[in-house]
């Protein structure tokens, strides 16, 4: 069921999205060669404690798979759900994928950028810049009356005219009372439900696009997410409301 937000609860939404922000502006400052992944989920964390929310990924369960950190770290090759690790240390020329979210007052919020670690490769640049901009196209779709495939369609169409996949395996989806939450939003057009876009609703829109194969597999820690051909891989996330003016993005700091 898809539940449609008054515009108070849109305001809790928004206030837990702003925490999210707020540690990723902080997260991306820190992101250096030779910070550990683990000093990064640590740092975000604290913030987020600080800030009067709760880390919304530290605890989540998945059929029994309890995920153990705040932070998903995932560089590289890593597409998503990368765990933190005082043995993984960044390195120049890395990107990183830093996806967070959190819960406060009872509602969430969700958001991920990748980032470059110094200097990184043209290509490197190129797919997260390319990354970057589908999702602002998917996002330009969230309009009363546009279908959720409106916005797949969008996002897959600009990915794939630089030559980059487009991950099939995690999609995006709604945010509200709970983390993920109906409708799904893939970032391919599919051939699901493609309900119409109605005001109240809140989507966690978030393109996972690859050099090469969009094709994934799970690690043996049972969560982390890797291209199957090992070339690199990006990932932008932003919480997103559907109002009569348009799309407004709540996962943007204060």
């Amino acid at each position: 069921m898809i539940v449609l937000r008054s515009r108070e609860e849109v305001d809790l939404i928004r206030s837990a999205c702003r925490v999210v922000a707020e540690v990723l502006v902080r997260l991306r400052e820190a992101v250096a060669p030779g910070i550990s992944t683990w000093d990064l989920d640590r740092m975000a964390e604290e913030w987020t404690r600080n800030a009067g929310a709760v880390p919304a990924f530290k605890g989540y369960n998945v059929a029994g798979r309890v995920y153990p950190s705040a932070l998903c770290a995932s560089i590289n090759e890593e597409v998503v759900h990368g765990m933190p690790s005082p043995r993984r240390l960044l390195k120049e020329g890395d990107i990183i994928g830093l996806d967070f979210g959190v819960v406060r007052k009872g509602y969430y919020g969700d958001a991920a950028v990748t980032v470059g670690v110094g200097r990184v490769s043209e290509a490197a640049v190129k797919l997260m810049d390319v990354t970057s901009d589908s999702l602002q196209k998917g996002i330009d779709n969230v309009r009363l009356g546009n279908r959720i495939r409106d916005v797949s369609r969008a996002i897959q169409e600009h990915a794939e005219a630089h030559g980059f996949g487009v991950v099939r395996d995690f999609v995006g989806h709604g945010i509200g009372q709970r983390l993920h939450e109906e409708p799904q939003v893939p970032n391919y057009v599919g051939t699901g439900q493609n309900p119409r876009l109605k005001e109240g609703m809140v989507l966690a829109i978030e393109p996972m696009v690859c050099e090469g194969t969009y094709e994934v597999e799970i690690l043996e820690d049972g969560w982390t997410a890797v291209t199957r051909d090992r070339r690199l891989a990006a990932h932008f996330e932003h919480s997103v409301a559907v109002t009569p003016e348009g799309p407004e993005i709540l996962t943007v700091a204060a």
